[in-house]
C-alpha cells in the first residue's frame, strides 16, 4: 500500500519543531549570558573605563598633551558602549560555545563528541591568546614604530571610531591567526589531508602567512612580522599536535558507532 505525502511528512513535523524550540532556547541562553556580561562590565569598570584600557597602548605613545578625539556628536557615547558589548560577548564566549556544543552534540558519533569539546576549549583559549598578544605586545610596538616616523610638525589626534575599527580588525586578525593549530588538527582528523602532506606544504604556508599578514595588517614591518612569525610557529605546533592527537583518538570508521538520537 502506497503512502500519501501527508503520511510521509507526518512523522517529521514534531522532531523538526522540537529542534527549532531547542535552538530558540539555546539562543536565548546565549543572549542572556552576553547580557549578563554586558551588565557586569557596565557596572565595573564601566564603558568609559573599558575604552580607556583599550586606548592605553596608543595614548602611551602619543606626543605629550595629545589625546584621541571624537568627530561625531554621539561617538563619545556609542564607541564605549560598543566596546562594552564586545567585551561582554568575549566574557560570555564559554557559555555561548557551550550552547552550540549542547545543541549539536546529540547528533554526533561518540568519537566526535570526544573531539568537539576539547577543540572548542582550545580554540577559545587560542583566540584569547591571540587577542592578548596583540594588545600587550603588538600594539605597543606598532604605535612606537609609527610615531617614530611621524614628522615633528604633525600633532597626532586619532579619531576614537577609527581607532575602534583598527583595534577590532587587529583583534580578529590575531585571534584567527592563533587558530592555525586547531585548523591543522581538524583537517588531519577529518582525513582531508595527511601530516606528511602538510609538512611538504610548510614552505608554501610560510609564504602564505607573510602574504596574509601583508594584506590584513597595517603597512608596517612590525605588525606584519608579529602576525606572520607566530602563524608559522603555530603551524609547527599544529603538525605536532595532529600527530600526537591521532595516536590517542579512535578512527571514525570504527564499527558499531552510530549517531545519537
Amino acid at each position: 500500500m502506497s503512502n500519501s505525502p501527508e503520511d510521509e511528512l507526518a512523522g517529521t513535523e514534531q522532531p523538526f519543531v522540537s529542534h527549532l524550540m531547542e535552538l530558540r532556547d539555546r539562543l536565548i541562553r546565549a543572549f542572556l549570558a552576553i547580557a549578563v556580561g554586558f551588565g557586569v562590565l557596565c557596572l565595573y569598570p564601566g564603558p568609559a573605563g573599558l575604552y580607556d584600557m583599550l586606548a592605553a597602548p596608543l595614548v602611551a605613545h602619543l606626543p605629550k598633551g595629545s589625546t584621541l578625539i571624537a568627530t561625531s556628536v554621539i561617538s563619545p557615547f556609542l564607541v564605549p558602549l560598543k566596546i562594552t558589548l564586545l567585551a561582554g560577548f568575549l566574557l560570555a564566549l564559554p557559555v555561548v560555545l557551550y550552547q552550540v556544543w549542547a545543541f549539536v552534540a546529540p547528533g554526533l558519533y561518540s568519537h566526535e563528541k570526544r573531539l568537539v569539546l576539547p577543540l572548542v576549549i582550545s580554540s577559545t583559549l587560542l583566540f584569547f591568546m591571540g587577542v592578548a598578544f596583540c594588545y600587550f605586545f603588538v600594539f605597543g610596538q606598532v604605535f612606537k614604530f609609527i610615531q617614530s616616523f611621524a614628522p615633528k610638525t604633525i600633532t597626532a589626534a586619532p579619531d576614537i571610531e577609527a581607532y575602534l575599527g583598527f583595534v577590532m580588525n587587529m583583534f580578529i586578525a590575531f585571534g584567527a591567526a592563533f587558530e592555525v593549530p586547531v585548523v591543522v588538527m581538524v583537517l588531519v582528523r577529518m582525513g582531508l589531508v595527511t601530516v606528511e602532506k602538510l609538512r611538504e606544504f610548510r614552505g608554501y604556508f610560510i609564504v602564505l602567512a607573510f602574504v596574509i599578514a601583508a594584506v590584513i595588517t597595517p603597512p608596517d614591518v612590525v605588525s606584519q612580522l608579529a602576525l606572520a612569525i607566530p602563524m608559522c610557529l603555530l603551524y609547527e605546533v599544529g603538525l605536532w599536535a595532529a600527530t600526537a592527537f591521532a595516536r590517542f583518538s579512535k578512527s571514525p570508521e570504527e564499527p558499531g558507532e552510530t549517531p545519537a538520537a
